[in-house]
């Protein structure tokens, strides 16, 4: 199912945007499992309504894979064991596979040790973070998750105009009885991916979301990306600007742990200064935590609930809007966009299209 309605939105089924996407990373030499992996976490983030981490980061995937800056077909080394801790290289896999891997290792070390930590380099981009809170909170595990980008110095600390650090996103995820809880927010104050669904004609950027090198705000993706064309694959080398951090100093502290924690205590390097052009590499830092081996599982879902309830009956500012939990809004965009589809814009989709032509594919 397929349409694009009057205000230029392309809108497409999940299962058939999924199966487009499959069959760009299968062409692009993605073995079937892999492309379809990547599919499946893309989509799913667009269903989850984090347009930025979703299939708006097709083309420059392929880009990347077909400059060497992401590799095929890769696995997780260990690098150090200590049991309930790990440090993994991810060799420029995609982030998709190789962070799933990560994760993995992390909830089966927590199960067996009550808790561990995964110290993650050089990975592809990794994609949604909340994503890894969900797997870990099916798997009865709180997790912490510190994410960077060596390589890709997009925002500007507090006080600044120049860009030091990386969009740097940040997740928790706690397991609560039919009340999950995910937080999962990057330390800018909008996702670059945010600034691309922007570039193509989606939902505009706060007026503020960017800065220019004459300390001007704005919320023009030019300033970021430079010229580009309606179906161009968006470069921030090619812009001046840089995006602010959210909360101001707040925000830019987080950002700098973030650097701190998941790219030089990784050792997978931070956000700067970058050594090649558009060549990017994903840190992680996760720390998980089983409720059930400390002995509190009881009494901290009991807890924890009842102080939900507390904070969700508190009086709203508009009575339409109730106050919601971290994870609430994804999960009803997700139940709509299910059943009525994907909103891409118009430009989003031809370049997805135009990637797809350039693999020898015509997409549905």
């Amino acid at each position: 199912m397929t349409s694009t309605d009057l205000a230029g939105t392309h809108l497409i089924a999940a299962d058939d945007l999924e199966a487009n996407i499959r069959a760009i990373f299968a062409a692009a030499g993605c073995s079937p499992d892999e492309a379809a992996l990547i599919a499946r976490e893309l989509v799913g983030a667009n269903l989850a309504g984090h347009d930025s981490h979703g299939v708006v980061r097709v083309p420059k995937y392929v880009d990347w894979m077909r400059q060497g800056f992401v590799r095929a077909g890769q696995r997780a080394d260990v690098v150090t064991d200590g049991g309930a801790f790990a440090v993994l290289e991810g060799n420029r896999g995609f982030g998709q596979t190789i962070a799933a891997q990560a994760v993995a290792l992390g909830v089966e070390r927590a199960q067996e040790h009550g808790t561990s930590i995964i110290a993650l380099r050089n990975s592809g981009h990794v994609g949604r973070v909340g994503a890894y809170a969900e797997t870990a909170n099916a798997a009865g595990l709180i997790s912490i998750h510190f994410v960077n980008v060596a390589g890709s110095p997009l925002v500007a600390p507090f006080g600044a105009v120049e860009r030091r650090f990386s969009t740097a996103p940040f997740a928790i995820g706690l397991p609560l009885p039919e009340r999950p809880v995910v937080l999962d927010f990057a330390t800018s104050l909008v996702a670059e991916g945010k600034v691309q669904v922007a570039s193509y004609g989606g939902r505009p950027l706060p007026a503020d979301a960017l800065i220019g090198p004459d300390a001007q705000t704005s919320g023009d993706p030019h300033v970021l990306f430079g010229e580009y064309g309606p179906t161009d694959i968006r470069s921030a080398s090619n812009g001046a600007g840089a995006i602010r951090a959210f909360g101001e100093h707040k925000g830019s502290g987080l950002a700098l742990m973030c650097e701190l924690l998941a790219g030089a205590f990784t050792g997978s390097g931070c956000a700067g200064p970058a050594k090649s052009k558009d060549r990017i590499a994903n840190g992680m830092l996760s720390i998980y935590l089983s409720p059930a081996h400390f002995g509190t599982q009881a009494e901290f879902e009991r807890s924890a609930s009842g102080y939900l309830d507390w904070v969700l009956s508190a009086r709203p500012v508009d009575s339409a809007q109730p106050v919601l939990l971290p994870g609430d809004p994804e999960a009803a965009t997700r139940t709509a966009r299910l059943a009525g589809g994907v909103p891409l814009p118009v430009n989003t989709w031809g370049a997805i299209r135009r990637t797809a032509a350039d693999l020898g594919l015509t997409l549905v």
